[in-house]
């Protein structure tokens, strides 16, 4: 039996859709542990709505983030493995029948699946999704690809075994990141975890560039947080956005400079920036099929990696110099 473990925060309309995605499934054995976690617009009318469709049930608790609330709704699973979901997801049908094909044909302790956008998507969800994902902006790194050594699994869609998750004592109360953090400790542990290509989900992600903007920010945060506690994991990719956003800020600083001293040559600066651009907004219009999601994409790249970029600095600069202690950004709207 799979339980599937749900934190929610003042979406209910979210909740709906994605519960009725879940009674599509053609693998039934499942429950669905929903933890309203201090909302002031709560679902609880939309849960009533699916039972005796679904095996639901719903708890409300005090806000203190997903990863306490996710804690909170695993304490009352009775499941073997434990699914974690975001509210923002809505589930394929196939999707828990791919997981159990997976575990069949080679058992695991815990595993994780990729993310896409649905087509009914707005075309600003689809130009996030797509900055997330491709290669030229996060290097394939959260795409879900089976060339990398190792896949951690984010908490938009990733499972593991109950006794797994109660060994490791579920997830830190991190605001963000605690993901990642889960997800090393998996490895740390020596536990075995892996991608299941075939158990993907539609996910909407932030609805508009403000928001994604502070969900970026977060994880620049989050980065050097995850470092400190698990020395040794900052990759190269993970500097690419602070280094992007230096340079950005270095050649926009440099063509402002050269407007006053060589009028004419003012824009060989922005050149980079620009082909990077095009780049861009030809991949998005191939892969997306759209001109205006390609136009949107340019925003959500830069969005994504000088947020990611900015967030990187300011905890480099709190934490590794002046040796400040960790922090969050953002923490009392987390979820706005």
């Amino acid at each position: 039996m799979y339980s599937i473990i749900i934190p929610v925060y003042n979406r209910p309309d979210e909740v709906d859709e994605l519960l009725e995605s879940l009674t599509t499934q053609t693998v039934k054995d499942f429950e669905v542990i929903i933890v309203e976690d201090g909302s002031q617009k709560t679902c609880k009318d939309v849960c009533n709505k699916y039972v005796g469709k679904l095996d639901i049930k719903y708890y409300l608790k005090e806000n203190g983030g997903p990863g306490p609330a996710r804690n909170y709704g695993v304490e009352k699973a009775q499941g073997d493995y434990v699914l974690i979901l975001d509210s923002d997801c809505v589930i394929p049908s196939g999707y828990l029948a791919a997981i159990e094909a997976e575990l069949n044909a080679n058992p695991c302790d815990a595993f994780g699946g990729p993310d896409a956008a649905h087509e009914s998507f707005t075309d600003i969800q689809k130009a996030i999704s797509y900055s997330m994902t491709s290669f030229f902006t996060t290097g394939g790194i959260r795409g879900g690809k089976k060339k990398l050594d190792k896949f951690y699994p984010r908490s938009f869609n990733m499972g593991m075994k109950r006794s797994v998750y109660n060994n490791l004592n579920g997830f830190s109360k991190m605001r963000f990141g605690e993901d990642i953090d889960f997800s090393y400790r998996i490895f740390e542990n020596g536990y075995t975890c892996r991608l299941f290509p075939e158990a993907w989900v539609w996910h909407k992600r932030r609805t508009d560039m403000r928001k994604f903007f502070k969900q970026v920010f977060n994880s620049g945060i989050a980065r050097i947080n995850l470092e400190k506690r698990h020395p040794g994991t900052m990759k190269l990719v993970h500097m690419l956005p602070m280094v992007f956003t230096v340079g950005v800020i270095f050649l926009v600083a440099l063509a402002i400079v050269s407007a006053f001293t060589f009028p004419t040559l003012w824009w060989i600066p922005l050149c980079p920036l620009l082909l990077y651009m095009l780049l861009i907004f030809t991949d998005s219009s191939i892969v997306n099929k759209s001109v205006k999601i390609g136009v949107l994409s340019i925003i959500a790249a830069y969005v994504q990696l000088m947020g990611y970029g900015l967030g990187f600095i300011k905890a480099w600069w709190l934490r590794c110099v002046l040796g400040k202690s960790e922090f969050a950004a953002f923490e009392k709207n987390f979820y706005k």
